[in-house]
């Protein structure tokens, strides 16, 4: 059993230590990733976008994959994509919708008859800032697809991962939680919904979730470690998913103008899951100026995402929602 990590509680440096700095260093890229033999990873969203470059580079590393997807014709697409290019990949096809619990606890139920354990799971999938729509549990779509879906696989795949050598949680947040407010007396945005606001209230969640999970797994001296990551100002099919409204349009013209590549975004992703001795508790993103464009380092975040009561509260309230419990680990006291 690993003993406890030390997480910095400073402002904004979150598993940060001098070791970790890129100054005076290369640029990371996937050359520097260690060999992932031996070990099995779950890509949540990984049918295209960052989630598709994700699944690739940790296949081509030597891990193997979990390809998860809500649409499975376009994750075998992805898998024949990933094949093509990386030949020894070892991948396999599941059907995850997270934004249906009963789709969450059938996957978890089919990782666990088929797996003996999991090393890496990659929180990755989302929506972002559609009109106003529910998941099949009535949940808004976006703080029931980022958030309560993945707090719900997460607690359901845990106990899979205890024991198994530098296992990490990785949870895909943004920038844009920095404008993000949980708003709990309408947490479901059924009384005023702004899709923007939305949005940013989903991506403060996966941060808020992925900071208090980790002073949970270190209080409870677990072996895993929880990590969060967001790419900048990645050009991806996200940004023309949903309806195509006037800032939608926008962004289509500066994904070719301001943009980096996804598969640049993707290197945060990459060095959360496996950057050798990296701290739980790290944020990951790019090294550029505004966090929008570069190469991986770790990252400050929002005050709002270091708030430890509204961590504990949103997860409780998590728990209730979804009906999972993480009833091993234990709740930290505030710092």
């Amino acid at each position: 059993m690993l003993g406890p990590r030390l997480v910095k509680p400073d402002a904004g440096w979150e598993g940060f230590s001098a070791d970790h700095s890129m100054s005076g260093m290369s640029k990371w890229t996937v050359a520097d990733m260690p060999s992932l033999d031996g070990r099995l990873a779950v890509v949540t969203g990984a049918n295209s976008g960052l989630g598709l470059i994700t699944a690739r580079e940790l296949a081509r590393s030597g891990a193997e994959v979990v390809v998860a997807a809500r649409n499975t014709e376009k994750g075998a697409s992805a898998v024949s994509e990933i094949e093509s290019d990386v030949p020894s990949a070892k991948l396999s096809l599941e059907k995850l919708d997270l934004g249906s619990l009963d789709s969450v606890r059938s996957f978890a139920d089919r990782f666990r008859a088929a797996h003996d354990g999991l090393d890496l799971l990659i929180n990755n999938a989302g929506v972002m800032a559609p009109p106003r729509s529910e998941t099949k549990d009535g949940f808004e779509l976006q703080i029931g697809t980022n958030h309560l879906g993945h707090f719900a696989l997460t607690g359901l795949l845990l106990a899979e991962m205890e024991g198994r050598e530098d296992a990490r949680v990785v949870t895909v947040s943004s920038g844009a939680h920095r404008f993000g407010r949980i708003n709990f007396d309408d947490l479901q945005s059924e009384r005023k919904y702004s899709r923007w606001r939305a949005y940013g209230q989903a991506k403060l969640a996966n941060l808020l979730f992925a900071f208090e999970l980790e002073r949970r797994l270190s209080a409870a001296d677990s072996t895993i470690k929880s990590l969060a990551a967001h790419p900048g100002y990645a050009a991806t099919n996200l940004q023309s998913a949903s309806a195509p409204t006037f800032d939608r349009l926008v962004m289509v013209v500066t994904n070719k103008v301001i943009a980096q590549s996804a598969e640049i975004g993707a290197l945060s992703i990459l060095y959360a899951a496996t950057y050798p001795n990296l701290e739980g508790g790290t944020y990951v993103g790019p090294d550029g100026i505004g966090e929008q464009r570069g190469h991986p380092e770790p990252v400050g975040s929002g005050a709002a995402a270091r708030d430890e009561a509204n961590a504990r509260r949103l997860w409780e309230v998590s728990e209730e929602l979804t009906g999972v419990s993480y009833d091993s680990l234990s709740t930290p006291r505030s710092s």
